[in-house]
């Protein structure tokens, strides 16, 4: 059964989570005071309609308190964006998500309820630096302040060798969570698992043994 999501600002930022969750068979509606985003997100959403968010009676007729999640992710308008947390919050959305400008807006966003706050050109940020630094690095997710989960393609070395005999956990410190090879996932593999040349690890760590093994040669 799909979710009810609403994203509520149609922005590159808002169309992008919008789309995502569009085409992985969730309900979305999107939601913008302009028009002319509305009529452009109307292929990339269940349905648009433009209202303004910080308005209680507009988002009552919308009927936003039945929507499991709702993404705040209006762009500049930073005063908005507060308005229709709280508004939201008030209403009884059980999740709502915004997106934070800064950190001080994204202070205040926690203090009116958002329950999670994103800073995408922080994030975006981040890992960039992070991928130029560790090139061997595909992606990774940051799970807390010192510990992250990384897609690290294998170096040579690895290459015809089982996860027993590479050990990362003695070596390392580090977990293998999963084995990426081509298009394959294989979650959990046993430890006789033998690695082939361009398989990736999804493993996780400490930020700090994870960065040792991903600039290995």
């Amino acid at each position: 059964m799909a979710n009810q999501y609403a994203v509520i600002g149609l922005g590159r930022f808002g169309i992008n989570i919008a789309n995502k969750l569009f085409e992985s068979g969730q309900d979305v509606l999107g939601i913008d005071v302009n028009e002319e985003r509305v009529d452009e997100a109307q292929s990339y959403v269940t349905h648009a309609v433009i209202a303004d968010s910080t308005d209680a009676e507009a988002m009552k007729t919308i009927g936003i308190r039945n929507f499991d999640t709702v993404i705040v992710a209006i762009g500049n308008d930073i005063q908005a964006s507060i308005l229709s947390v709280l508004l939201l919050k008030e209403m009884g959305v059980p999740k709502v998500i915004a997106k934070a400008l800064n950190k001080l807006h994204g202070q205040v966003l926690e203090k009116v309820g958002a329950d999670w706050v994103v800073y995408p050109e922080r994030d975006m940020g981040i890992r960039v630096a992070h991928q130029l630094l560790s090139p061997n690095v595909l992606n990774f997710i940051e799970i807390s302040k010192d510990y992250s989960v990384e897609e690290v393609k294998i170096p040579n070395s690895m290459i015809d060798k089982t996860l027993r005999e590479i050990d990362l956990r003695a070596k390392f410190n580090i977990s293998v969570i999963a084995i990426r090879h081509n298009h394959d996932i294989h979650i959990t593999p046993s430890p006789d698992k033998l690695l082939d040349k361009g398989d990736v690890l999804v493993v996780i760590g400490k930020n700090r043994d994870l960065e040792r093994f991903a600039n290995l040669d």
